[in-house]
């Protein structure tokens, strides 16, 4: 083999060194590209991972923090429109003021038949077994405004002409009823003096029992 030859050898072994470099690099440089998307990934997925952990362990400690919150607001707001037991407690804080009231009634509801005056409904027809029993609940409530979940019955307590109760008796009664849970909130009242004494009234007042039920 001349020397010449031997030198184009040479030539091609170099020009095959010189692109097998280019080509490793190249393909290298892919790889780190894919291990670099790769990496990128995984750190974003850590980071999600951790906010997420972040975020339970937060979330887990409101829970803890408030779950006494929400014992007291299940006590503050009833969960139920017990009328039989609001009657009782409106009775209990008007004997403690010396009062008897004449009558205590809510709204009026169709559910099972004809309605009646004092809110309760008749027995002659059974109730539909398509009414839901949420349906029976929210009956004679109001939604809220502006407090989701939340729904208002009002109650209305009235003392005759009959049975004047003193001025003081019907303000202590007052104050009672709005320091009491099931009726927070007196909107309407009615006073009418009696003709006889003008220190004895007659009222109708209109309470606010708010129920989350």
């Amino acid at each position: 083999m001349t020397s010449k030859r031997i030198y184009y050898v040479m030539i091609a072994v170099m020009v095959l060194l010189v692109a097998a470099i280019i080509g490793g690099a190249y393909l290298a440089n892919q790889q780190l590209q894919k291990q670099a998307v790769r990496l990128t990934d995984y750190k974003t997925r850590a980071a999600v991972l951790d906010q997420e952990q972040s975020g339970l362990t937060k979330a887990k400690q409101d829970v803890a923090k408030y779950s006494s919150l929400e014992k007291i607001a299940k006590t503050i707001v009833p969960q139920d429109k017990d009328q039989a037991r609001a009657v009782r407690e409106i009775i209990n804080i008007a004997a403690e003021s010396g009062i008897k009231p004449t009558a205590v009634n809510f709204p009026v509801s169709t559910l099972g038949g004809l309605a009646t005056s004092t809110g309760t409904t008749s027995s002659t027809a059974p109730l539909s077994s398509s009414l839901s029993a949420k349906q029976s609940a929210l009956s004679q409530l109001t939604p809220v405004k502006g407090i989701p979940g939340v729904y208002d019955m009002q109650i209305t307590i009235q003392q005759d002409a009959s049975s004047p109760v003193s001025y003081s008796q019907f303000i202590d009664f007052l104050s009672r009823l709005e320091q009491n849970r099931r009726t927070s909130q007196v909107t309407s009242i009615v006073l009418s003096p009696s003709t006889t004494n003008r220190d004895m009234v007659s009222f109708t007042l209109i309470l606010d029992e708010f129920i989350k039920p």
